[in-house]
């Protein structure tokens, strides 16, 4: 952690605490994520390997970059450009509503960064606008691999079904099914088409409930 100065911190997740950061050597910000290491004998949790190693197998310009990844002390950290704000931000801010021709640029870069995903075998599991972030030139970034899996063949192998945020969760999964595909993230997908084109959730939680 000597090679950055923490400035502010951006939120907690599930998967760990984001702040902000300097890095000292070039004065870039940057974001780092910080997963706390609960069992440092035991070594690095499977979960971590896997989200350092999907992130490291992909290159494109609408998925969000791992520059490094290192131990500090009792936490592992992962360091990412700095994103100014997320389409969730974007959607919420009624002042500033986004325009037709922003909608269709944000759905094209999703479309293509999902694309993207599933030609490398990879399903991320938890699509959703907080997870879409946008870089200061307003390109957007597919982020939060903590729950991403390789895929096998459709159907072979059994998953968790306690994936996806509730209101983008595909129907298998609320209904329970470990024996999915990556059209659990098509599912989200279209979610988020829908709520980038009205303005509001698709499937609020409130429907799901009475499911």
């Amino acid at each position: 952690m000597e090679n950055y100065t923490v400035t502010g911190r951006i939120g907690e997740g599930a998967h760990g605490l984001v702040v902000k950061a300097i890095k000292n050597e070039t004065g870039n910000e940057v974001a780092l994520k910080k997963v706390l290491l609960k069992r440092i004998n035991d070594g690095l949790p499977v979960s971590i390997i896997r989200e350092v190693k999907t992130l490291q197998e992909m290159n494109h310009p609408f998925i969000i970059k791992l520059l490094d990844a290192f131990p500090s002390g009792f936490d592992y950290i992962m360091v990412f450009h700095y994103m100014p704000s997320g389409l969730w931000e974007l959607l919420k801010d009624s002042n500033r509503p986004l325009t037709l021709s922003m909608k269709k640029c944000y759905i094209k870069m999703l479309l293509e960064g999902v694309a993207y995903m599933h030609r490398t075998n990879i399903m991320h599991r938890d699509l959703k606008p907080a997870n879409l972030l946008i870089d200061p030139s307003g390109v957007l970034k597919i982020a939060d691999f903590g729950l991403a899996r390789l895929t096998w063949e459709e159907y072979t192998r059994p998953y968790s079904q306690q994936v996806a945020t509730r209101w983008y969760r595909a129907p298998e999964l609320l209904y329970g099914s470990k024996l999915y595909s990556s059209s659990i993230d098509m599912w989200s997908v279209g979610c988020i088409i829908a709520e980038i084109i009205n303005n509001s959730p698709l499937f609020p939680v409130r429907i799901y409930w009475a499911v």
